[in-house]
């Protein structure tokens, strides 16, 4: 039986442009079965989390928009558990929000906070993971994230950097640092005491309301009004007029580069954050020519290799001569790119929108 006092926010507000044409603006990412499991992203990592929370204590925070989204794919949550953001502003007033409401409604909550699209390997080992942060934050009022053990020089990960001598599971954080270079990537794997930043924290109520309260305190005091409106039907309305009046900040940047109570567990299990097509080429299995197919099984590449392709269930897909390339076909849009230009199709999707219209966001 799951802790009453465990909270989760799955974080389910993103566009996720890098998965262009498969995630649109109406219809992003983690809507999608990205990895051909029969379900969504975010229907695989509620699913994954009720392991440590009770289902009735999982919040999804999104943006409005896709409030007919979850309520479709999540039928089994109650509206109270929906947080809708009425205006994208990045990650840290969504966070403070849920914190706030959360504490009102559950003065002993301790709160996970975890991204709704990434994928996890080993469910047991993260559910192992989570019940001890959930422990460590229960008896301590520190701020808890996840690092994963970096296993090559990826410069599209954040890092972040624990104290070289602290040799308990739970180590003090020395400082975090926003996607290096290839050579600063080598120095932090040589150096070994930095971790990947997997976007996963763990923390009480009260401490994450009272890091706010001591660095973002003009944040902290417009929520902070609106707290009478929590949980109640005064609360759309407060949030209507007072949300988008917050600043435009990640939770990185407004407190846990600034809070000198911060500490990193060790994850004991693969991860990957699935941002872009190449990322999930790794995560899947290949057949005999290393292509990897998603969605789709006709496929005839005796003379291809190394891409990934997909396509809806019934086309039939001929590749002749293409070597690690990222080969999508979404409704409206055929993309066909190499993958070493994967970062590119942020700007193709920008390109397509300002050519041909809003129906390609």
């Amino acid at each position: 039986m799951t802790n009453k006092n465990n909270y989760a926010i799955l974080m389910a507000g993103g566009v996720g442009s890098r998965f262009w044409p498969v995630s649109r603006a109406s219809f992003p990412k983690q809507f999608h079965d990205m990895l051909g499991s029969g379900k969504s992203l975010l229907q695989s990592t509620f699913t994954r989390l009720e392991k440590s929370v009770p289902t009735q204590n999982i919040f999804i925070l999104t943006n409005a928009n896709y409030a007919s989204l979850v309520k479709e794919q999540l039928p089994q949550i109650e509206n109270r558990q929906i947080v809708l953001e009425p205006a994208m502003r990045n990650t840290a007033p969504c966070i403070l929000l849920a914190g706030l409401k959360i504490q009102k409604e559950n003065p002993n909550a301790q709160i996970l906070v975890a991204p709704s699209d990434h994928w996890i390997e080993n469910e047991e080992a993260f559910t192992k993971d989570i019940l001890a942060a959930f422990d460590a934050v229960q008896r301590q009022e520190i701020l808890m994230t996840l690092g994963v053990k970096p296993t090559f020089p990826n410069t599209g990960y954040g890092y972040i950097k624990a104290e070289q001598f602290d040799k308990s599971p739970v180590k003090r954080v020395e400082r975090f640092t926003e996607k290096p270079d290839f050579k600063t990537a080598q120095s932090f794997l040589s150096e070994g005491n930095y971790f990947w930043n997997a976007g996963i924290f763990i923390w009480s109520a009260k401490a994450i309301v009272k890091a706010f309260e001591k660095h973002e305190p003009q944040m902290f005091e417009l929520f902070k009004s609106g707290l009478a409106a929590f949980n109640s039907t005064e609360e759309t309305q407060f949030l209507d007029e007072h949300y988008a009046k917050a600043e435009n900040i990640s939770i990185d940047y407004a407190i846990l580069e600034k809070a000198d109570n911060v500490y990193v567990l060790e994850a004991s299990f693969d991860w990957s954050d699935l941002g872009t097509w190449g990322a999930l080429y790794e995560e899947l299995p290949e057949d005999e020519n290393q292509n990897v197919l998603v969605n789709t099984t006709k496929v005839i590449a005796d003379t291809a290799n190394g891409n990934i392709v997909r396509t809806s269930k019934d086309k039939l897909v001929v590749i002749d001569g293409l070597q690690d390339y990222i080969i999508v076909d979404h409704d409206d849009a055929l993309i066909i790119v190499p993958k070493e230009k994967e970062q590119d199709i942020k700007q193709i999707r920008a390109n397509a929108v300002k050519k041909f219209g809003s129906n390609y966001q």
